[in-house]
């Protein structure tokens, strides 16, 4: 593998599972150091260790990032093991609250809200200081296709996830000139662990997903860890403020 984040330090936020593990490992692969975040414990360390296994550099932080001090935090931990901070994949997310929208009440609507965008806000919060202080750098959010489209019967979701694309491109106008890189990712459907469990685990609600994308499968984790290291690395030097579709053709329908 190529050495583009030598020296460079990158937090994953829900990177113990899913889209998350599979750019902690990418970019550690390529020569980063990664402050894992997340939640559970046991399944963090594990990663943490495998990428330590490889020859990589990784520390896990148990952190609940829907928290603000737990999201400053993180990035505290980064500067204070790794010596700064270069980029950051802000990743947690899931659908909480299904059903109509005159069936929600406020409880499901606050845990979208709060697990989908408040997340990303804490984390730019905190990580532009530090990236800034190094020199400048690079910050992915991980918006989804409904940041761009709608979707019935998910609506705190999708308003959620639209809202990371407008906090992605207002913070991107922010920094600019700070040699601060923010862009959101609109990504399809994943096959992770908790796209399953949301699908109910079952063969026919994935395919059912599947077939609503023009390329008829979904990504595989590793096919979107690619794209955002490239976002996160030098070689997208040029690119903030965007929303840039990796779905399969989902959207452009």
């Amino acid at each position: 593998m190529s050495s583009r984040f030598d020296s460079k330090v990158i937090v994953v936020t829900g990177g113990n599972s899913g889209m998350g593990r599979a750019v902690a490992e990418r970019v550690a692969s390529e020569g980063a150091a990664v402050v894992i975040a997340a939640r559970r414990k046991d399944v963090g360390e594990e990663v943490a260790a495998g990428i330590r296994a490889a020859g990589g550099r990784a520390v896990f932080v148990g952190a609940d990032v829907t928290v603000e001090e737990e999201a400053a935090r993180v990035v505290e931990v980064a500067v204070a093991e790794f010596g700064r901070l270069d980029g950051a994949f802000n990743n947690v997310g899931g659908v909480n609250a299904f059903g109509p929208v005159q069936s929600i009440d406020d409880e499901g609507w606050q845990a979208d809200i709060t697990h989908n965008l408040s997340t990303v806000f804490y984390g730019l919060k905190y990580q532009i200081p530090a990236i800034v202080a190094a020199g400048g750098g690079a910050i992915v959010n991980n918006a989804s296709n409904l940041g761009v489209v709608g979707m019935a019967g998910v609506s705190p979701y999708v308003a959620a996830k639209h809202g990371v694309v407008g906090l992605t491109r207002a913070v991107a106008l922010e920094t600019a000139e700070q040699g601060v890189r923010v862009n959101a990712l609109v990504t399809g459907g994943v096959d992770t662990p908790l796209f399953r469990a949301t699908m109910g685990a079952t063969p026919e609600a994935v395919a059912a997903i599947a077939a609503m994308h023009p390329m008829g499968r979904i990504a595989l984790p590793e096919e979107i860890a690619a794209f955002t290291a490239f976002l996160l690395s030098d070689e997208a030097a040029f690119i903030t403020g965007a929303a840039l579709a990796v779905d399969g053709g989902f959207t452009a329908r």
